[in-house]
């Protein structure tokens, strides 16, 4: 997917050693064909104590992002809000080229909104996919949590928007690599494939990384959105792992493969989503040297990692650990946190 950028004539303010584009917002609607059963259930009482339990546990949670979110706080996009040490390109020779006065503040204001933005995109596809759910999951339990977590991804897309509009006033359009997974978790038939591709694969990672931002960031406005959103989606994660327990013990053949498949390739989506290529073509530097220079980063290696810290855990809770996905998560380097506990 092609992305454009624009010059937008109010920023930036000061001149700069090289022509910095900014993104162009984006606008209209797109389309997604799709096709799914939709499933009645006529038993309304509990069937899944323990779904009845996060239901009832959300409905008590909600928070409203109007009212309870400090937005009268005032916010400095270009200032060191998380350590420059998390920026991929730190400490080598294209980090050592940057201008610090003009080219560094806006470098943060790009990596920020393009880290953001394609949070603010992820929980869209969070919408639309945990509305499916509602309508594709048998069980009247599964249907009632999934009603209340519809309405909070819709908050996180609330939160997320308003913070980029009026705090860092850039968006930037979704990853490539974010929207070919969403589009294949919307586009899914199979109800249990949509459960791992949201609940466990985007929103295992989601987690991970606004924990990562709740503990290295200094700017109080995000930290406080990053904390709610974080409380909610560790119940999205639960009701992912407690769905999903059991249905692939006996499961094998060709239906499993497509599950192992669907597991790598939705781990190498997520990893390369996060090289900021479209930050890199904005600060007009060359892309393909910054994401090399990205995939070999120390910090930056880890960071990657450790979003995979919720994933790698819950996949083996699920059984699906098997060695067709222990190679993959070899391969990423993240293996290491099949012993981990996700809900620490």
């Amino acid at each position: 997917m092609a992305t454009s950028f624009d010059v937008r004539p109010s920023l930036p303010s000061a001149p700069l050693s090289r022509e910095i584009a900014m993104p162009v917002a984006p606008t209209g609607i797109d389309t997604v064909p799709t096709s799914y059963d939709t499933i009645y259930t006529w038993e309304y009482g509990v069937q899944r104590q323990d779904l009845r339990n996060l239901y009832e546990k959300s409905k008590t949670a909600m928070w409203n992002a109007s009212t309870y979110l400090a937005w009268d706080t005032n916010v400095d996009p270009e200032a060191e809000n998380t350590p420059d040490s998390m920026i991929p390109i730190y400490g080598t020779h294209l980090w050592d080229k940057l201008d610090k006065k003009t080219e560094l503040p806006k470098l943060r204001r790009l990596g920020a909104s393009y880290l953001l933005s394609n949070f603010l995109h992820g929980e869209q596809g969070a919408l639309l996919a945990t509305a499916q759910i509602v309508s594709a999951v048998p069980g009247p339990d599964a249907k009632f949590y999934a009603a209340t977590q519809v309405m909070d991804e819709a908050r996180h897309v609330e939160a997320y928007d308003r913070y980029l509009r009026e705090k860092i006033e850039i968006t930037f359009p979704i990853s490539p690599y974010l929207r070919t997974l969403l589009d294949e978790i919307l586009m899914e038939k199979r109800w249990d494939m949509k459960y791992l591709g949201m609940q466990i694969m985007v929103e295992g990672l989601a987690l991970a990384a606004f924990g990562m931002i709740q503990a290295t960031s200094n700017e109080p406005l995000i930290k406080q959105i990053v904390h709610m959103i974080m409380l909610d989606e560790s119940r999205h994660v639960a009701f992912g792992v407690l769905s999903l327990k059991g249905v692939y013990d006996d499961m094998g053949g060709s239906e499993l493969k497509e599950r192992e498949d669907f597991i790598i390739e939705a781990s190498r989506l997520m990893r390369d989503r996060f090289l900021m290529q479209d930050v890199w073509e904005c600060m007009g530097m060359p892309v393909d040297e910054c994401v090399a220079v990205a995939l070999q980063s120390e910090p930056m290696k880890m960071f990657r990692q450790m979003l995979f810290s919720k994933i790698v855990p819950n996949v083996k809770r699920l059984g699906l650990l098997t060695p067709r996905v222990r190679a993959g998560f070899e391969e990423l380097g993240v293996l290491h946190f099949e012993t981990w506990d996700a809900s620490a």
